[in-house]
């Protein structure tokens, strides 16, 4: 196989052709970067249920004997008062499923707050795992049955209080998968005209170059060989258009979330981590969305 022809024609292929490939690009651009927002905004639900929970939680807090705020608190809970505590809750028919969280857990969960690192450094740190309480976190069948089953475990033995943030929780999550539904949305549309424009460019080049391919298939060249000039043009297109892409969501991660969101000290944000997770999947799927309807439309259209 001679490397040298098929690189020529893929130099001449992308000049021949740059209007449709730029098109191809930016539509790339804009529809990858749109599908790692929505991974973005479906990593950010995932933290903000694992801190604060979701619509269907309650928390209740437990007496740890240092931080307590309740009369009902004498002292640590003891195993007595939780088996009591898990009791009731296994007895209300409003319950789903609860689970206890441990002083080191929520020590664990609150650190992946935007809460000063000093505050949890030191010889004598602002905040230890011995100011954690304990919690059970229970998961309700309908979140419009909350009363009960704040009522249920409210003034027990060893609980200091009860957290219900279903409703807040409910519009902040409501809000969040909105967003990521509707950029999802968006990023189909334009995956679907990204697609069409790589077919009409396959098609275009096919057409321009029928006579060069008709020798070639009449000297023997393989299908293989006269179609991989058209798709190293769909990888380099692809390639283009996953690196913009990575570019346009790498600023969203710095200027919309580091140093905007990030100043709401109230909930767990996204990081560069997660950046990677959203990077990753825009390069597989740009890869995919070009090379694979290449490797079929070449099938159709080579045929001299």
């Amino acid at each position: 196989m001679q490397l040298r022809y098929v690189f020529t024609e893929l130099r001449q292929g992308l000049r021949r052709n740059l209007s449709m490939h730029l098109a191809v690009v930016l539509t790339l651009l804009v529809s990858l970067t749109l599908v790692g927002v929505g991974v973005l905004l479906h990593q950010e639900a995932d933290k903000t249920a694992k801190q604060w929970g979701s619509q269907l939680q309650i928390t209740v807090f437990l007496c740890n004997g240092t931080t307590d705020t309740s009369p009902s608190c004498v002292g640590p809970v003891t195993d007595a008062q939780k088996q009591a505590i898990e009791k009731v809750l296994t007895e209300n028919k409003d319950v789903d499923s609860f689970r206890l969280e441990s002083q080191q857990e929520a020590y664990d969960r609150i650190q992946h707050l935007n809460v000063p690192a000093s505050s949890f450094k030191g010889p004598d740190p602002a905040i230890k795992v011995s100011d954690m309480p304990e919690s059970y976190w229970i998961t309700m069948k309908d979140p419009h049955q909350a009363a009960s089953i704040k009522e249920s475990v409210q003034g027990l033995d060893g609980v200091e209080s009860v957290q219900d943030l279903h409703n807040l929780m409910g519009k902040i999550l409501g809000t969040i998968d909105g967003l990521r539904n509707g950029a999802i949305v968006a990023a189909v549309l334009l995956v679907v005209a990204a697609l069409l424009m790589v077919a009409n460019t396959i098609r275009l080049a096919a057409f321009a170059r029928r006579r060069e391919i008709a020798i070639m298939r009449l000297v023997g060249a393989s299908t293989l060989y006269i179609a991989l000039p058209f798709l190293l043009e769909a990888l380099v297109t692809a390639v283009v258009g996953v690196v913009l892409s990575a570019g346009a969501l790498a600023a969203v991660m710095q200027f919309g979330v580091n140093d905007r969101l990030a100043r709401v000290k109230f909930d767990a944000w996204i990081g560069w981590h997660d950046y990677w997770v959203a990077a990753g999947v825009i390069a597989v799927l740009g890869v995919a969305l070009t090379l694979l309807p290449t490797l079929l439309l070449t099938r159709k259209y080579l045929k001299v």
